[in-house]
């Protein structure tokens, strides 16, 4: 013998019910709809230029790769190719600067270059069709 079938029937037939009245199912032009309101773009968070963030990874792995002998994947460092061309200008150019005027005036050259090798490759396009470019 069953006991307390009915008792969930019961339950999920109020749980649909409860669904159909908050619109879960209802079409287009139905009271339960709720009109679209344009509330994105006030809660979401600003977005940041692709050159702003191209600098960011551009001038991080510069100092990272600054005393290493190597440049590393550019892959693994999450570089396109085309920023991955401008860190390598990058670092090749701080490790003169380091030699000639020390580590600061090196780690200054690296926030202008990575600066400006960014925002001149997104002035000319940024990246290609690939996901190297």
């Amino acid at each position: 013998m069953r006991t307390g079938g009915a008792p969930a029937l019961g339950v999920g037939v109020g749980f649909l019910a409860v669904l159909l009245t908050l619109g879960g199912c209802g079409g287009s032009g139905s009271a339960t709809t709720a009109p679209a309101t344009s509330t994105t773009s006030s809660t979401a968070p600003p977005s940041t230029p692709p050159e702003d963030l191209c600098t960011r990874l551009v001038a991080h792995w510069s100092r990272e790769v600054l005393d290493q002998n190597t440049y590393g994947d550019y892959q693994s460092m999450g570089l396109s190719n085309g920023q991955y061309d401008i860190l390598i200008k990058v670092v090749d150019a701080a490790r003169a600067a380091k030699k000639k005027q020390g580590a600061a005036a090196a780690d200054q050259l690296i926030d202008r270059q990575a600066r400006s090798g960014c925002v001149r490759w997104y002035r000319d396009g940024g990246p290609g069709e690939g996901p190297w470019q």
